[in-house]
């Protein structure tokens, strides 16, 4: 069974989903078998495989850049809002399984649960290190009960955490401060470093802001990463391909992106406390 490591964000865009990207390669460059697993994606974007499974444009790329083929074990619930928004199609181990809305949602989900850890535990059998993403904020306290992507996850697969936010948006210190407070008694033993992404300038000036995030949270900063220009496609800057007959898969240069994972993974290789990471990994939760 893999060991298993989890990027959470304090906030949709903090860079969880290219900072798992570049663990994945990390950990690729490193030896390991390495797969990218988010359990559920909101996104009108999707990559379709050669089998025909749909799966989210950014579990194919952190797919590419472990260097294993995708898979619908990466991404198997996928959430598609129509175009009115008053309804969403749900996507499950690659295909379509139903329509929601407000009011079924919790009713689905229960019956999602077991497809999301029969994917994990697929993945989990066939490599050495899974790095799992979650999405937007782990805080959101009303939809918390039910949660099955943020700490719902790293608790089904015993997930250590590394909590991340984009110093760029500026307030980091609450964010931090904020989003660990919020966490109940039995979350909190699950984040064990904390990462300052697009930082701006000489990262050796932010020592005392280190510091003080460590103070605040008790709780080892494992990296500053500098702020890096990405030209990667975004899971939402894609064409949606409407109709499942027409081959959705984006008419890109896929050889192109070798470099940029590259790039990626060096600029966070080099932020990060690697050591700190891998005792993590290793310590589990």
């Amino acid at each position: 069974m893999a060991k298993a490591i989890m990027i959470q964000g304090t906030a949709s865009g903090v860079g969880k989903t290219i900072l798992t990207l570049a663990l994945c390669r990390i950990f690729k460059e490193d030896g390991y078998a390495v797969a990218p697993f988010k359990s559920q994606n909101m996104t009108t974007n999707t990559h379709i495989t050669a089998a025909g499974d749909e799966v989210a444009v950014s579990q194919w790329l952190q797919a590419l850049a472990a260097g294993v083929e995708v898979s619908p074990d990466m991404n198997p619930v996928i959430l598609k809002p129509s175009t009115e928004k008053k309804s969403t199609q749900i996507i499950v181990n690659g295909r379509p399984f139903d329509t929601i809305n407000a009011y079924n949602f919790r009713e689905i989900k229960q019956k999602i649960v077991p497809e999301i850890m029969n994917a994990y535990c697929r993945l989990a059998d066939k490599h050495d290190v899974i790095v799992i993403e979650g999405a937007g904020s782990p805080v959101e306290l009303n939809l918390n009960k039910d949660d099955i992507v943020n700490m719902g996850m790293a608790k089904r697969a015993n997930a250590p955490v590394l909590l991340v936010a984009d110093i760029d948006r500026g307030g980091v210190f609450a964010s931090f401060y904020g989003t660990i407070s919020l966490m109940n008694e039995t979350e909190r033993p699950y984040v064990k470093a904390t990462i300052v992404n697009r930082f701006k300038g000489e990262p050796a000036y932010f020592a005392d802001g280190v510091k003080i995030l460590e103070d605040i949270t008790r709780l080892p900063v494992a990296g500053v990463i500098p702020y890096a220009e990405i030209d990667l496609p975004e899971e939402d800057s894609l064409a949606v391909c409407a109709d499942r007959s027409t081959i959705s898969n984006p008419p890109l240069q896929v050889e192109k992106f070798e470099a940029q994972f590259d790039s990626i993974a060096e600029n966070v290789r080099e932020s990060l406390d690697m050591q700190l990471i891998y005792r993590i990994l290793d310590s589990g939760v």
